[in-house]
């Protein structure tokens, strides 16, 4: 710390000191501009990190061009190394075996010869059992850079000459896509089809002020090596274009089989970029036999309904492809609906995946920066216009020298006889030609060095049509020097006739459908089952409708609290004593001849309190609840469905009131409500309150204190049922007529004579 106070107080000194802080602070920035610009951000122009430029430029100067004899790619690396990138070999080997690999790229640049991986996440062989050459496509990037159309460098050591750029005859950034995290940034570039590209920079060069939606006629979304199926819709595609970031949704392809007997099976054929089959795989095989998580000795609910609803659905996994994709899926039976095994397995499996999109990029002025689609094809038309503006003034000047140097070779073919005397009698020739026929030192030269078999007459007539070739050439490229015009459209030729010569047909399906969610119930084969609750709390099922209950055991001291018919699709729902309510899938709960699990390992039953009722249905099933102390209302089944085990406050009971079995309500009307009292009312369900989400609800009827409703059904207003000492009498007609009043009434008392209908009732 002295040291650093010393620093500091001496940094208004002439010794050279400086503050540590602001040294610090300069030395990690050059050292994040280096990472940015020298190694993990490609540039716009060529699509290329300096290391890749480095091996493609190596190989084009080794000779390594498409359909010679591939080499060891230990030489290949060596010669990088050695010459332009001196950092370590596996750096340089990675980078040039993922120029090769045909899964990873759209277009790869290098031809490789042996084990350079394989999709199902294998790593290349080593460096010394290779060979690579580059690929034809590579020619797009190295065929004009020996024609003066970009600039050099020195590179690391002074010794060699490195291109600062490739000159891409199509962005190449765009057709492979590049990655790379740098210091504070980081680039996912995203494949394309080169047709559809190169129609996009042909639009962009006719109309440079275009939409990004306009040029999604042409590029409706990125093209991936291993095909799937993008099926985000168009708007978040075009946001991603638009502002250069987003995230884009790919899915796996499948087609169903179908076999003998009724029996099919689904084969993948494609899966989406950066995923393999082994993946795949590992993945199924994780959700078929789940691992504890940390910290836990046994698996959760959730991996327990995963598990039972992949073993239910999936009986086996295979794959029969080596080089191209083949997964075979076969069903548990042939029952269930392809649809739900393939939702299921999207969800819980990386078949169906988010694909980042960032496009940072070094651009024409040096930065890095995040671009849109049509920002980066506006910077490489502008590149690609000065790499043709360039080539054609290096070819004119090449032209125009050969132009001079033919022009003294016919000099010397009209006046050869007095050529032959000056050069036979001058002790310095070449000053004599230029003095006798206004040579330059260039033409003079050439005379001088010329055999005398070129001189001859038939090399006269050669001499003028290359002469004659060579001005129009000349002209030629003259007129698109001088002509904006003209150099674009030569450019656009161009982009189109390399389009068609290399590029290819759309691998990527693109058709936008709904994300599939991570819900459970829609993954369980629908199937009726019985849910039995026992009143200590345990809890089990089983399969089918109909059981018989005296058939079912209990554990001694143990009994029924409900027995519930219900299907596996479906949600259960629990209320305690004290009106809260609990909620848990049907297939969860486990069947066999057991005594079942605790319903404690489903839910948390709060305050030690008491389950009393049991229901089941779907979601937009309602229901009567109603108390003892004469309150209920209406509400969806969905209203009582708690994803917390802790469930949630739903009925409100007071003064020590129960709580009535709830009723499903159907096409009845009317709801009939019997006291303690033997009064008997009926009236209107409409009258009742619906409260989704639960409450106290309405008066039912009006009793006194101490008395209680006794029965609550629900009746079509033309019979209802009352029972009385465990009979059931029926009553109908002109004796149920003084019954009908409103919610909340008294009620008349009813005859409890089952033989005798003569005595009235008295409205109180």
């Amino acid at each position: 710390m002295d040291n650093v106070r010393m620093i500091e107080n001496n940094n208004d000194n002439d010794n050279g000191a400086v503050a540590i802080g602001e040294y610090a602070e300069e030395a990690y920035l050059a050292y994040a501009v280096s990472v940015v610009k020298g190694r993990a951000l490609p540039s716009v122009e060529d699509g290329q990190k300096p290391v890749q430029r480095r091996i493609l430029f190596a190989m084009k100067e080794m000779g390594l061009v498409a359909g010679v004899k591939p080499v060891k790619s230990a030489r290949v690396v060596g010669n990088v190394l050695g010459m332009y990138h001196p950092h370590g070999d596996s750096s340089a080997y990675e980078a040039a075996v993922r120029l090769a690999q045909d899964f990873t790229l759209r277009y790869p640049l290098i031809d490789g010869q042996g084990n350079f991986g394989s999709r199902d996440g294998d790593g290349a062989a080593a460096m010394r059992y290779t060979e690579m050459r580059l690929s034809p496509i590579a020619d797009l990037l190295l065929s004009e850079i020996d024609r003066g159309t970009v600039d050099f460098q020195s590179n690391y050591d002074g010794a060699f000459q490195e291109p600062v750029l490739l000159p891409a005859r199509l962005p190449m950034m765009l057709l492979n896509g590049a990655s790379g995290i740098a210091v504070g940034m980081a680039t996912e570039m995203i494949p394309h089809n080169m047709r559809e590209i190169a129609n996009a920079v042909l639009h962009v060069m006719d109309k440079p002020d275009c939409t990004t939606a306009e040029l999604m006629v042409h590029v409706p979304g990125p093209d991936f090596p291993g095909g799937g199926q993008l099926i985000s819709q168009t708007s978040d595609i075009h946001a991603t274009y638009e502002t250069g970031r987003g995230s884009l949704r790919l899915r796996a392809k499948w087609v169903v089989e179908p076999m003998a007997r009724g029996q099919w099976r689904i084969i993948i054929n494609e899966l989406p970029h950066g995923v393999s089959v082994e993946t795949v795989m590992a993945e199924i095989e994780a959700i078929s036999n789940p691992k504890p998580k940390k910290d836990k000795k046994t698996i959760d609910q959730d991996q327990l309904l995963v598990k039972q609803s992949v073993l239910s659905m999936l009986d086996s996994v295979k794959s029969e492809g080596k080089k191209d994709v083949r997964l075979i899926l076969e069903p548990k039976t042939s029952k269930i609906s392809s649809d739900e095994l393939m939702a299921f397995l999207l969800v819980h499996t990386s078949m169906e995946v988010s694909c980042p999109v960032n496009m940072v990029m070094i651009g024409t002025d040096g930065r890095p920066a995040q671009k849109g689609l049509v920002k980066i094809l506006q910077e490489w038309i502008e590149f690609r216009l000065s790499v043709v503006r360039r080539r054609c003034q290096f070819d004119l000047d090449k032209i125009s020298r050969r132009i001079h140097i033919l022009d003294g070779r016919l000099i010397a073919f009209l006046h050869i006889d007095e050529i032959i005397k000056v050069i036979r009698n001058s002790d310095d020739p070449k000053a004599d030609l230029i003095a006798a026929f206004k040579l330059s030192e260039i033409q003079a030269e050439d005379i001088l060095e010329i055999r005398l078999r070129q001189l001859a007459r038939l090399e006269g007539f050669k001499i003028e049509r290359e002469l004659k070739e060579l001005r129009e050439e000349a002209g030629r490229l003259e007129a698109i020097l001088t002509s904006e015009s003209k150099l674009r459209k030569l450019t656009a030729k161009e982009i189109k006739q390399d389009a068609e010569k290399y590029g290819d047909d759309r691998r990527t399906l693109i058709e936008p459908v709904e994300r599939v969610q991570g819900g459970q119930k829609a993954f369980v084969v629908d199937e009726p089952v019985t849910i039995m609750l026992s009143k200590n709390g345990w809890i089990r099922s089983r399969q089918g409708h109909g059981v018989d209950r005296e058939s079912i055991a209990w554990k001694a001291g143990d009994g029924e609290v409900a027995v519930l018919e219900t299907r596996t699709t479906l949600p259960v729902v629990l209320i305690d004593a004290n009106g809260r309510c609990y909620s848990f899938d049907a297939s969860i709960v486990p069947g066999g001849k057991g005594d079942g699990i605790p319903v404690s390992s489903v839910i948390e039953v709060q305050n030690g309190a008491k389950l009393v009722h049991a229901l089941s249905g779907k979601d937009d099933d309602r229901f009567l609840f109603t108390t003892s102390n004469s309150y209920g209302f209406v509400a969806p089944l969905k209203g009582l469905i708690a994803r917390p085990k802790a469930g949630k406050a739903f009925m409100k009971p007071e003064d020590g009131a129960t709580i009535s079995p709830p009723i499903k309500l159907d096409a009845s009307t009317h709801v009939a409500v019997t006291s303690s009292e033997n009064k008997l009312l009926v009236f209107q369900i409409s009258e009742i309150n619906e409260y989704p989400n639960g409450g106290k609800g309405v008066r039912m009827m009006d009793i006194p204190t101490g008395a209680s409703l006794m029965r609550v059904e629900l009746c079509d207003g033309l019979s209802a049922s009352v029972t009385v000492k465990g009979k059931t009498k029926i009553i109908s007609g002109d004796d149920l007529s003084k019954h009908l009043l409103k919610r909340a009434k008294k009620g008349y008392l009813f005859n409890t004579n089952n033989n005798s209908q003569s005595r009235q009732g008295k409205l109180l």
